[in-house]
């Protein structure tokens, strides 16, 4: 099976020249497309308790009874503990940034991790860069994952209440990026 690259390899890619957002737009006020075919949603293929999409790209598997794929969850989860304080619960937004639920669907992954890694200026608003955040890093796929199910409206606000296990490859990556 394909395995889509890790977020510290793409942050290394990122940090040395791939292209990056050319301006700064409000991704997050842009409606989403919520077909099911949606190309930055639909699952291809599993790996290892991971969801990609045909792209590659990490995306969430949530089944007809609402239990979340381990992604999904520990997305909620770290988001929750790095990300809200700033863009809100679930990923509404605040008056002291946007909601960024809609971004991880339209800005899609890579200039979604670019701004994570690197942060950005818009104006009066400022991102900061959290690319030597391990906490942010070693989860980024998990916070792209969770809040592009909530821009696709796929879980509800709050905690989900049934996961799938944390499967022995997501572990083996954990623990070899929190060292």
């Amino acid at each position: 099976m394909k395995r889509a690259a890790s977020p510290i390899f793409v942050a290394a890619a990122l940090a040395f020249g791939l292209p990056t957002v050319a301006a700064a737009q409000s991704w997050s006020d842009q409606p989403v497309d919520m077909s099911a075919d949606h190309p930055q949603v639909a699952s291809s293929y599993e790996d290892g308790g991971k969801y990609f999409t045909e792209d590659d790209v990490p995306t969430f598997n949530v089944a007809e009874d609402g239990t979340v794929d381990w992604l999904t969850f520990s997305g909620f989860r770290r988001y929750h503990s790095e990300c809200h304080v700033c863009h809100g619960p679930d990923g509404e937004g605040s008056t002291y940034a946007p909601k960024i639920k809609n971004s991880a669907v339209n800005m899609g992954y890579y200039d979604f991790v670019d701004v994570v890694v690197n942060g950005r200026a818009n104006g009066n608003s400022v991102m900061p860069h959290f690319g030597d955040n391990q906490n942010v890093m070693c989860y980024l796929d998990d916070i792209y994952v969770y809040l592009k199910a909530r821009g696709m409206e796929a879980v509800p606000r709050g905690r989900p209440a049934k996961k799938e296990a944390k499967s022995d490859l997501i572990q083996e990556t954990e623990n070899a990026c929190m060292g």
